[in-house]
């Protein structure tokens, strides 16, 4: 139910009206250049980067509906009846934005972006589907991106999605995004239809080796909590889900190894780093005292901690000030969460907003970290 498009959408992609040329060059799959000179503006001010933003891929969102993606989410299967009425008129009022292109840019030009690093909204990851159907519908979403890239180069990169259900096809996917479309990375979900992305399972472990050949940003974005019983009231599965989600992913790449095997891969922590960022000084206490907290790593925890890359959704200048303090100006990225209404909608006022934090600092902040993670020469 969170699926449908809205009637008062304006986007000409939805065959609402004639398509333009602009609109229709969008929806087509087309391969992009895999550097984009895009750096400076014609001040030659360093561009403003907003690292965390989605797009809905109208034309997959229609073919797909017939899925029921909403019963396989956990921010819908744990949530009460006022949470998801709301999210229900969210949709309706924002699917402009989140579908289209001339509002987004719009509001872009607003919030001072030059330049979105697009991911899929996290309703398309479909891993709830069978792993030839969900490589599938991971190929149309990330040939939706790279024509939306090469419409509009000056104002948008790209970063796809892969059928983590299946670790083969996520390796095809990854390269065939990258190398092919010119991606700069993709977008996980912190689980795996409740499963941990080091779950044997899975054997991701193949996925994540490409990702650390290819040197590629994995950009970790959650869906809420999967058992989040205890998160239906106040809209809990997003306000303390996805943090936690993303807290539970992050310990695990670290303590069963994946950082340390793979050292080139880029993460990033959406939403802040989640909870792990701010208090992880408890796993390094558990890592010194206790031998079944070190079976694997052969560093403390936050060692591999500081390898992360966060953004800077946190709400609060001081929150803020602790992140960067801890991780370094050049482990930290603007983020909105472009266009939910959890985003950040002023995020060059929250940045600005930090104490005493020196101008080069915030210039590598606001947009020159992304420039060197998405490889956009100057």
């Amino acid at each position: 139910m969170f699926y449908t498009c809205s009637p008062q959408c304006s986007d000409p992609t939805h065959n609402h009206a004639k398509p333009s040329a602009t609109s229709q060059a969008a929806t087509r799959a087309k391969p992009v250049a895999k550097t984009q000179t895009i750096v400076k503006n014609s001040k030659g001010k360093s561009k403003i980067v907003d690292i965390h933003c989605h797009y809905l891929n109208p034309v997959v969102n229609q073919k797909t509906a017939h899925l029921n993606a909403a019963k396989y989410d956990p921010t819908v299967t744990y949530a009460n009846a006022l949470t998801n009425e709301t999210n229900v008129k969210q949709m309706k009022d924002r699917a402009p934005k989140l579908m289209g292109i001339e509002q987004r840019m719009a509001d872009m030009d607003r919030m001072g972006v030059d330049i979105q690093a697009v991911c899929p909204a996290p309703y398309h990851y479909f891993y709830f589907t069978e792993p030839d159907l969900g490589a599938s519908l991971a190929r149309e979403v990330n040939e939706g991106i790279a024509a939306l890239v090469a419409a509009h180069p000056d104002r948008f990169v790209g970063m796809g999605s892969v059928p983590l259900q299946n670790a083969e096809l996520a390796v095809q996917e990854l390269e065939y995004a990258v190398k092919k479309l010119g991606l700069k990375g993709v977008e996980i979900n912190t689980n795996v239809n409740g499963l941990n992305l080091t779950d044997p399972k899975l054997g991701l472990e193949k996925f994540f080796a490409k990702a650390n050949e290819l040197g590629v940003v994995i950009f970790m974005h959650p869906l809420g909590f999967t058992q989040g019983e205890r998160l239906t009231n106040h809209y809990f599965n997003n306000v303390i889900g996805n943090p936690l989600d993303t807290t539970i992913a992050v310990s695990h790449l670290i303590f069963d190894g994946v950082v340390q095997r793979n050292p080139k891969i880029k993460f990033i922590a959406a939403h802040g780093g989640g909870f792990i960022a701010h208090y992880w000084a408890r796993m390094d206490h558990a890592w010194k005292a206790r031998p079944d907290c070190r079976t694997v790593i052969k560093r403390k925890p936050s060692s591999y901690l500081e390898k992360f890359y966060f953004d800077t959704i946190t709400f609060d200048p001081a929150m803020l000030k602790n992140l960067i303090d801890r991780y370094g100006a050049d482990h930290v990225l603007l983020g909105t969460d472009y266009p939910y209404d959890m985003g950040e909608d002023d995020p060059l006022g929250l940045i600005r907003a930090v104490k005493r934090l020196p101008a080069d600092q915030r210039r590598q902040i606001e947009g020159l970290n992304a420039m060197k993670l998405l490889k956009i020469k100057a």
